[in-house]
């Protein structure tokens, strides 16, 4: 094990080759961080060394001059993610039908295994594809219900399920019943109360997220299942912010289905996902598109979509090395750590009211808040004209605010610059 000191003297030597850009070379950036995971110090204490995040920072490529707080959108991969994604890509381009599909499609299998691995699941549970929609989306559709059957989700579910269940209302007469949930919520216990309230003698199917997009409020996966599967009723679980995000495993949820986008909080390229099913269910669900029936049992027939690319799937691996090389528990305790520094700030303003809760195990990176008296699209939009800062706008139904969302490249300056323009925002109003 190094200490801080040896680990940052180490680096010293290729400090020539980052003055330029301020990045790390690809090979050097992939070395620097293979050696973060030998660095001593407890998760919450290498949460506050600037020293070693700077090594994280340089692994990535990003605009200095803009700063990102929508990471819970898209974020940008490491630039040896994305060197190994197109060295994939070139050679698939030397010869398409027998580079691509012979021999770099194989080794999609290996990506398979590690992802399972990581997670605490079976290789054979674990299908490779685009986005959390597609795998969620295969899941909706993916179960026979009939005209009546109800679906049972809340109001603050991602609006690309939601309307993919509207759909099935207009085309199979199944029902969509939502409820509402506290926000912020603190009390676990009373989320799955509500579901439990909400189950009727038509109740097919259940869709609840892991983490809520709109707040980052962390919900109790596990015991929704429990319940639900008391009374026969299988949960979709959406897991596209949670993944890679905080620390937890899929074996420990109990969940049957769950899916996940991996280039948001694994920082995998853009247009890569995972869906999980539990082996024994495999069978009875149908995949997004034709699949031959020998393939009934196999969790390869959630991934017939035809003609695909091998290089962004590869890459996942690269991506993979790099989550382990800072460790999930250190990245969940980083991301709390910029959470607070910025929370912290805005709520010393009897204006600001934060949408998420802060107590621990509740969220993570990701928190909502709202600014008395300035409207959130406005702000929002004030925010990246005027000082080139990315936030995304929540404005649903039931409550408005800022959804804000650092990443593990985000620096202290950075958050502070965002501060800086809130609190300007809230003394000087917003430009007509």
């Amino acid at each position: 094990m190094q200490n801080r000191r040896e680990f940052l003297g180490a680096l010293a030597a290729p400090a020539a080759a980052v003055a330029a850009t301020g990045v790390l070379l690809p090979s050097r950036a992939r070395a620097a961080v293979a050696e973060l995971a030998g660095v001593e110090g407890s998760p919450e204490e290498l949460a506050e060394d600037e020293a070693y995040w700077a090594v994280v920072q340089r692994a990535f490529t990003v605009d200095r001059s803009l700063v990102n707080l929508n990471n819970g959108g898209v974020s940008p991969s490491p630039a040896f993610v994305q060197e190994a994604m197109k060295s994939h890509l070139d050679f698939s381009n030397e010869m398409p039908v027998h580079n691509m599909w012979c021999i770099l499609e194989p080794r999609r299998e290996f990506v398979r295994e590690r992802l399972a691995k990581a997670w605490g699941v079976d290789t054979e549970e674990v299908a490779v594809t685009r986005n959390a929609s597609e795998g969620l989306q295969t899941c909706q559709f993916g179960f026979d219900l009939e005209p009546g059957d109800e679906v049972l989700t809340t109001t603050q579910d991602y609006h690309r399920m939601l309307t993919t269940f509207r759909q099935r209302e207009r085309r199979d007469g199944i029902v969509l019943r939502r409820f509402s949930l506290p926000i912020p919520c603190e009390d676990p216990a009373r989320v799955v109360e509500l579901f439990r309230e909400h189950i009727s003698d038509r109740t097919r199917l259940i869709l609840m997220c892991h983490m809520v997009n709109l707040t980052g409020q962390i919900l109790p996966v596990r015991e929704v299942v429990a319940m639900a599967r008391e009374r026969g009723i299988p949960v979709i679980v959406d897991g596209a912010h949670a993944l890679a995000h905080f620390e937890f495993r899929l074996d420990e949820l109990e969940c049957d289905y769950y899916a996940s986008s991996l280039h948001k909080w694994l920082f995998a390229p853009h247009g890569t996902g995972l869906l999980y099913v539990r082996r024994e269910k495999i069978a009875d669900l149908w995949p997004l598109m034709g699949a031959r029936e020998e393939q009934t049992d196999d969790i390869r027939k959630f991934e017939e979509i035809g003609t695909h690319p091998a290089a962004n799937f590869l890459a996942i691996g690269e991506a993979l090395t790099f989550h382990e090389g800072i460790g999930a528990a250190r990245k969940q305790a980083r991301l709390v750590h910029l959470r607070e520094r910025w929370v912290r700030r805005l709520l010393a303003s009897d204006r600001v009211r934060l949408n998420t809760s802060l107590a621990p195990g509740h969220a993570c990176g990701i928190a909502n808040v709202t600014v008395e008296g300035l409207d959130t699209q406005a702000l929002r939009d004030h925010l990246w004209d005027a000082h080139g800062i990315f936030t995304a706008a929540i404005n649903h139904e039931e409550f408005q605010g800022l959804r804000v969302s650092p990443s593990v490249y985000t620096t202290h300056e950075e958050l502070d610059r965002f501060c800086d323009a809130v609190e300007r925002a809230m003394r000087d109003g917003l430009p007509a």
